[in-house]
């Protein structure tokens, strides 16, 4: 078993530090705003992403030091996008880190505005602690892409959205899965792939040093989500610190689910369409499936297995881009792995 702890443990002292620093604040925040964003930010967490971007910028043979301002800023946009995403108008969520989720903790206003005041303050961070700035303009960009419209609120917008489509407006189960990718590509690998691109960009990286990082933390991105849907299924609140079952059970597109309704609509082809009949009222030419159907006739285990063994391809395909790194990848390939383990 890989002790994420552990490989974590060399960075999390420096975040937390920069962290709690950059959540003081002058004269004009006011004192219920400041304890919002501090309570969002500061709350329990591994710490992925700053250390992803201190372990790319350490890839490319660059110091902690240089990443440790990036790295703050890729937290902030990161608890502002939890803070929104757990408001009722959005994914409803009472838990989060094992805590009450922002909103419940100092009301929906304050959330709101939490929220709005990390996302300005992502990028006066880096604006104020990167010195160089032509540096300080690149990040921002990286940043700025990855949380915009085509990026992680892009990948929400749709996220929502799939609450309201049926697996029956698709032409298989698999094309609905191609979808769920692409919006967990930008919902939550942009983010990921802004880290290690962040990372490689501030400890000197080449350009082919940066397009590696940033494929292997697309893989890595998506894998995350996959089994984070694993998890959904097999993990217990207390465990993961929020709600389980939630997606599935608001109707949204998980992969297990799609996984499993795809293996059943392969056997359903190869034995000449007779296994399994077309859904009542489904398109011409769909594969008649449709989210009841999913619930009625997948099993759970099947398309666990099947998303395990995608998150698993994924992970090889990371580690591949990680071979122009050799010895300085170590710790990349260590959080590769973690993702395959990862209980939490």
């Amino acid at each position: 078993m890989i002790d994420i702890s552990e490989i974590l443990r060399p960075y999390r002292e420096t975040i937390e530090v920069a962290l709690d620093s950059a959540c003081q604040f002058g004269v004009g925040c006011p004192e219920k705003l400041r304890e919002a964003i501090r309570y969002a930010v500061l709350a329990p967490g591994k710490r992925l992403r700053p250390a992803l971007v201190m372990m790319s910028a350490e890839a490319c043979g660059g110091a902690v030091d240089d990443a440790i301002a990036p790295g703050v800023a890729v937290e902030m946009i990161h608890a502002y996008s939890l803070i929104h995403d757990d408001l009722p108008a959005m994914d409803d969520d009472d838990l989060r880190r094992g805590r009450p989720t922002t909103h419940i903790a100092f009301g929906q206003a304050t959330a709101i505005l939490a929220g709005d005041a990390l996302q300005a303050q992502a990028f006066t961070h880096l604006y104020s602690f990167v010195p160089d700035p032509v540096l300080a303009a690149r990040l921002m960009g990286e940043l700025a892409i990855a949380a915009g419209a085509t990026g992680l609120v892009g990948g929400q917008e749709d996220d929502l959205a799939a609450e309201n489509i049926d697996v029956s407006e698709f032409e298989s189960p698999y094309l609905a899965q191609q979808h769920l990718e692409s919006i967990h590509r930008r919902k939550t690998g942009a983010l990921f792939v802004a880290c290690a691109k962040m990372g490689a960009i501030a400890g000197g990286g080449t350009e082919e040093q940066v397009a590696a990082l940033g494929r292997y933390a697309d893989a890595f991105g998506l894998a995350f989500q996959i089994t984070d849907d694993v998890l959904d299924f097999t993990s217990s609140a207390e465990q993961l610190g929020k709600r389980t079952g939630k997606d599935s059970g608001r109707g949204k597109f998980t992969f297990p689910d799609l996984m499993a309704a795809q293996r059943i609509e392969d056997s359903r082809l190869e034995s000449g369409m007779e296994d399994i009949p077309q859904v009542e009222g489904s398109k011409p030419g769909n594969s008649g499936f449709d989210d009841s159907t999913i619930a009625t006739t997948t099993q759970p285990g099947v398309g666990i297995d099947l998303a395990r063994q995608q998150a698993a391809a994924l992970i090889r395909s990371a580690q591949h881009e990680l071979e122009l790194f050799g010895a300085r990848g170590e710790r990349l390939r260590l959080m590769a792995d973690y993702i395959l383990e990862r209980t939490t």
